[in-house]
């Protein structure tokens, strides 16, 4: 019988943390109309799946980033992404802008 590498006690002193729900945050920017990228749809669990499938069936690039969902989940649909997150967001359209070139060079 193979003994396994480690074993994890039970440990009854501490209550088991159920498992982060899945979140996500879609944007948008139309150069022509927006002043700065806004929340179109965000949700957590299957709400977040859903925006998540979408996005792979439309050909949306994603990114994951849980400190930037943290950020821009406190924001209400529709709201522009304010000026003091612009950095972090310029990562993220810089990620997108990449993942469309590697995609246009197939």
């Amino acid at each position: 019988m193979n003994e396994p590498d480690a074993v994890l006690p039970d440990r009854p002193d501490r209550p088991e943390r159920p498992e982060p729900k899945r979140q996500a945050i879609a944007l948008r920017y139309r150069d022509d109309h927006d002043h700065a990228p806004k929340v179109t749809a965000k949700g957590s669990g299957t709400i977040a799946d859903r925006i998540i499938a979408l996005a792979q069936e439309h050909g949306i690039p994603l990114h994951e980033d849980q400190d930037l969902v943290r950020l821009l989940g406190v924001l209400e649909i529709d709201a522009e992404i304010p000026p003091a997150l612009y950095r972090a967001l310029a990562e993220v359209l810089a990620h997108v802008y990449r993942a469309n070139q590697r995609a246009a060079a197939r």
